[in-house]
């Protein structure tokens, strides 16, 4: 009898040891943007602290691991230190869109929308571990199809062809968190930057402030919004 109480309570250990891994494995951790300015990559967290970095049209881009700086603790490398474990390939006998694509990193699979989809989600992901992806429509604004709708449960939206020409196609927002963008007519150097994340404010060095060519005035490259975070590269 105590072994049998012994052998459930491991195996109760170890099913519990996965669900938390399988949980763990299932966030968006940061969206990075180029200059401030344009969406550079969603980031997702998986089990061992590695992350996959996924375009906002649904392909895999990188994976590995962060590398923060020994002289700041808010500077991280730009380039990710590779993935040291294992990683996995679908091979010949997958289908011609998953063919040759990653299909696992580390315990996080990766599975494609299939040659038999509507077209506009063909080739792209279809989840990550138990996240699942799904994308705009040929039916919405042309400059939102085909980008990532939703991550799981967690929205996101772009900004259509109807918005200020500065900002119009860039990332909108991140569940509940708005993203908003200086206009066409503001100063030359803040054109389209980022203005602001949630609460948190951006400002740029303006066109008569030559020194500083139109650098981060106000803000930090990298904030915590919503558990999410955001990262000025």
């Amino acid at each position: 009898m105590k072994g049998d109480y012994t052998m459930k309570k491991f195996l109760a250990v170890c099913g519990f040891a996965g669900l938390l891994n399988t949980l763990y494995c299932q966030e968006l951790s940061q969206v990075s943007f180029n200059g401030g300015q344009t969406l550079a990559y969603f980031s997702l967290l998986t089990d061992r602290e590695v992350l996959i970095r996924v375009s906002e049209n649904g392909q895999v881009l990188e994976w590995g691991v962060e590398i923060q700086s020994f002289r700041s603790s808010n500077y991280y490398a730009r380039q990710l230190q590779p993935y040291a474990g294992r990683v996995d390939y679908y091979g010949a006998d997958a289908d011609s869109v998953s063919k040759g694509k990653v299909r696992s990193i580390g315990s996080s699979v990766i599975t494609y929308y299939s040659p038999t989809e509507v077209a506009y989600k063909v080739g792209k992901i279809r989840t990550v571990g138990s996240l699942l992806f799904d994308y705009f429509s040929n039916f919405d604004n042309k400059l939102q199809q085909g980008k990532i709708k939703f991550i799981d449960n967690l929205a996101l939206d772009y900004y259509s062809t109807f918005d200020n020409e500065a900002f119009s196609g860039k990332l909108r927002s991140v569940g509940s968190t708005m993203i908003t963008y200086y206009l066409s007519f503001d100063d030359k150097m803040a054109r389209g930057k980022l203005k602001s994340i949630g609460p948190l404010n951006y400002a740029w060095y303006s066109s008569l402030e030559t020194r500083y060519g139109g650098g981060l005035k106000t803000g930090s490259f990298r904030q915590n919004v919503g558990s999410v975070v955001y990262i000025l590269q």
